[in-house]
């Protein structure tokens, strides 16, 4: 592939991931021969994960938040500050695994401004499950959003999402929402545009260690749902 490819890790208090992480996407990344950056926005950690990003020099750049701001804010900088022809951001604990980008980089070659990850497409490639009781959050936090915005996307929270730089140019200047329902508001920005998205079955193993707090993050999110109508109307 010769076009420059950007990958965008948010990160919030990651040091015991981090390194593991930006191992395996320096050596993917080489070894498959990409044109490639990768920006690591730490969104105001009070632990090791700047230092530990900063040693990987040149091949990784950090981008540090003032504070912490949320997810969808530290998303938001680093798209806006790469520099790639496709960019695609994932969560720092790899839970769905770097050569998963091939997925998302053919689908995106092949004419789409916006290629997604998927967990509800095909069930087995969940390798590790959550607990049942943030399936059935999740899957609940669906409904709203189906009823709300739109209908066919049935995992809008995989944190693995790919985007032209034209279509990135087009959604993240528009953006808002810090918090963890930014996923939709990119996505509900992509429908006003008219941009056309695909989703993609992916591997994906839930890693136990989430900062996702299961009642106070889930009340956010849904009233987040309701803010995006009023921002975006």
């Amino acid at each position: 592939m010769n076009q420059f490819l950007s990958i965008i890790i948010p990160a919030y208090n990651e040091s015991e991931r981090i390194k593991q992480s930006l191992e395996a996407a320096c050596d993917y990344l080489k070894s498959a021969g990409y044109k490639y950056e990768i920006i690591v926005v730490d969104d105001g950690s009070t632990d090791d994960t700047v230092t530990i990003a900063s040693k990987f020099g040149d091949k990784v750049n950090v981008l540090k938040q003032p504070k912490n701001m949320g997810k969808g804010a530290a998303v938001r900088r680093g798209m806006l500050a790469a520099k790639g022809d496709m960019r695609i951001f994932t969560d720092a604990d790899f839970s769905t695994p770097i050569y998963e980008i091939e997925k998302i980089i053919k689908i995106i070659t092949a004419g789409a401004d916006i290629c997604i990850g998927s967990r509800a497409l095909d069930p087995s490639m969940i390798k590790e499950h959550q607990p049942f009781y943030r399936e059935f959050m999740g899957k609940t936090f669906n409904k709203f959003v189906q009823a709300l915005f739109f209908k066919g996307i049935s995992d809008t929270q995989c944190g693995f999402k790919g985007f032209t730089k034209a279509a990135a140019d087009e959604i993240f200047p528009k953006a808002k929402i810090n918090g963890f329902s930014f996923d939709v508001e990119l996505l509900y920005l992509a429908s006003k545009a008219e941009l056309s998205v695909e989703q993609v079955s992916v591997e994906w193993y839930n890693d136990a260690r989430s900062k996702v707090n299961p009642i106070k993050d889930s009340l956010m999110m849904l009233l987040e749902l309701f803010r995006i109508k009023k921002l975006h109307k």
